[in-house]
């Protein structure tokens, strides 16, 4: 694999289109640059040479891409052994510059996993939407909205009596818990259950996903039997209930047609939908028989740089998809549509993969039902945004009408301060791309404390002064606030010659006294008026989300880092602690000042990882 550096002295198309013609005729990847050096697009290609020419002949373009070309000032390339090492070279790349107009996918919905975490002593079964890739842990789904895993995973865990705790609590506990006096929970934190019985039970667990779910059905026929022989009526039928939903979860799950859905067999059926505005992909799921399904993806076209790309960016996106998929892989893939790179994103799925085998097809004749399926779902998942105003595209060409943008802004930012009674006063920064949270991109900043307390403006210049220094700005900045602060902003930009539109959002209180209300509004410099949002709902969806996603982040963070303070300042009174054991007691504790009552001295130097002298003095102030 090579990497060649091509030099422009001039941005003109003629310039360009030279240096392209040096390029090799083989596969490869190119990096399209700013005059900063900046990328601004990554691109995959079978022909280098032929694919970066395509992008400098004097020929008719479309709008998206003229913006794209009038940016570009140089270009790197990299030339690979073949086109599978090209499609998996783009992927990394993309994920290293986060390019500008390299569109990603959308998928606003986080959707939950069950986890069997196999790296402790006594595995728990967890429900969780936030997962890392791990050792020695099995991850099922992920599991759509309406197929009541959340209720499924607590049946599971009741009926089992598995444990429920964290790992901290586990380890840390000397007595068992109230699930183990209420006779759900065996107790394997104080060895009341041993490890080869435990294991056991988390087999039954296991085989729900993994299996028939035969196990669980007659282990709960067998408690359900034993209740009613000992005359507990209530608890025989609590268990009959359970049953029952866990049969129903089975049932309603497991794919109807045997001749479609081989025993055991994994599958992913995908399909996507290009609509005038917005292309929506789904992936329908079948996991050991199981009909998980569907996950949605869409993105704009206005962000597709060629409309011929569609289908060579689809598998761009399907082999990121796959490479982070933290569930059970399919064995077999099937595309609504044909198309030249299918062997190469096989190739490429099976060499990270391997020694697993992936099959990748497309329409295969007994699966058509499901391509139909998928392909309705996205349809239908285009009119649903549509008719919630959930469009992001249309918010942001909104916002560039009002700012008179010759293109639509793709990287936003917004901002919030937090303050506190003058102290720790710290500022937010969250970023959206294409109209998504891009929360890699979030940032908080201490500010500095100023005698007169409650600075907004001179604060808000510091903010922006500092942000300025890390470069990479984005299309508009976003205030939460009126015209003070966005004059601030937009003066600070002004002074470092930095032309970036700023916007602010302001509330304003409507009606008459007892019946008001408030109206949120965008503040424009140049414009008199404010602009009331409620005139586009996308737009106002759009900014509203950043200003509340800007407010969590910001108090979330503002609150902890003044916690941190105030524990600070209590030890500093107690004698013996110095810098290197004060960084030691704030690793480790995780509890209220107040609870450290209960440790003796002994627990404290275990808790804490300090000496017995500390410990002592800790002890002494707290009495």
């Amino acid at each position: 694999m090579y990497k060649v550096k091509v030099f422009c002295v001039t941005h003109t198309m003629n310039k360009l289109y030279q240096k392209a013609k040096s390029l090799p005729a083989k596969p490869g990847c190119y990096l399209m640059k700013k005059e900063d050096g900046q990328v601004i697009y990554v691109g995959k290609a079978k022909d280098l040479s032929k694919r970066v020419i395509s992008y400098f002949l004097e020929s008719k373009k479309d709008l998206k891409t003229e913006f794209l070309i009038r940016n570009i000032c140089d270009f790197d390339f990299m030339v690979t052994d073949n086109e599978t090492e090209a499609l998996v070279l783009e992927n990394n790349l993309i994920k290293k510059h986060r390019p500008k107009y390299n569109i990603r996918l959308k998928d606003d919905k986080s959707y939950p996993y069950v986890v069997f975490d196999y790296s402790l002593e006594f595995p728990s079964l967890l429900y969780l939407r936030h997962i890392r890739k791990k050792k020695k842990q099995l991850v099922f789904g992920p599991f759509v909205t309406g197929s009541n895993i959340f209720e499924i995973v607590k049946i599971i865990r009741k009926s089992l009596k598995l444990r429920d705790c964290g790992d901290l609590e586990f380890k840390s506990r000397k007595q068992p818990c109230i699930l183990f006096q209420m006779n759900q929970c065996k107790g394997p934190c104080c060895d009341k259950i041993d490890k080869e019985k435990y294991h056991e039970l988390v087999d039954i667990a296991l085989d729900v996903f993994k299996g028939s779910g035969k196990k669980i059905k007659n282990y709960l026929n067998q408690e359900m039997q034993k209740l009613v022989e000992s005359e507990e009526f209530e608890r025989a039928a609590q268990v009959r209930d359970y049953l029952i939903k866990v049969e129903e979860f089975l049932k309603g799950n497991v794919a109807q047609n045997v001749e479609l859905y081989e025993q055991n067999k994994n599958v992913d059926v995908i399909s996507y939908v290009k609509g005038e505005k917005e292309t929506d992909i789904v992936i329908h799921m079948v996991r050991n028989s199981l009909l998980l399904g569907s996950r949605g993806f869409y993105f704009a076209n206005n962000f597709l740089i060629k409309d011929d790309d569609l289908e060579s960016s689809l598998f761009s996106f399907l082999y990121e998809y796959y490479k982070t998929l933290l569930g059970q892989l399919p064995e077999t893939i099937i595309l609504s549509f044909e198309h030249e790179e299918m062997e190469t994103f096989k190739k490429a799925l099976n060499d990270l993969y391997a020694p697993e085998k992936m099959e990748v097809f497309f329409n295969r004749s007994r699966y058509l039902p499901l391509i139909k399926l998928a392909t309705d779902q996205a349809r239908e998942n285009q009119k649903l945004r549509t008719h919630n105003a959930g469009n992001e595209y249309l918010g942001l060409t909104k916002l560039a009408e009002l700012l008179n943008l010759k293109e639509i802004p793709r990287n936003l930012e917004c901002y919030d301060v937090a303050i506190w009674q003058g102290k720790s006063p710290t500022a937010s920064q969250i970023a959206f791309h294409d109209g998504m949270p891009e929360k890699s991109l979030y940032r908080l900043y201490e500010l500095a404390e100023r005698p007169e307390g409650n600075n907004d403006f001179a604060m808000m210049r510091e903010l922006i002064a500092r942000r300025i220094k890390h470069g990479n700005l984005p299309d508009v900045f976003v205030v939460d606030g009126g015209w003070g602060q966005v004059r601030q902003f937009a003066e600070v930009l002004k002074e470092q010659g930095r032309d970036v539109p700023v916007v602010g959002i302001a509330k304003k209180r409507t009606g008459k006294i007892g019946f008001q209300k408030q109206v949120d509004r965008l503040v424009i410099p140049g414009r008199k008026n404010y602009y009331p949002l409620n005139k586009s709902k996308e737009l106002m969806n759009l900014l509203i989300h950043m200003r509340d996603e800007a407010h969590r982040f910001s108090r979330t963070l503002h609150h902890k880092h003044e916690h941190q303070r105030v524990l600070k300042s209590w030890f500093d009174d107690v004698a013996g602690i110095g810098p290197k054991t004060k960084k030691s007691i704030m690793q480790n504790l995780d509890k209220p000042i107040e609870e450290l009552k209960n440790y003796t001295e002994v627990e404290l130097v275990s808790y804490l990882k300090i000496s017995r002298s500390v410990a002592r003095n800790i002890l002494k102030k707290l009495i």
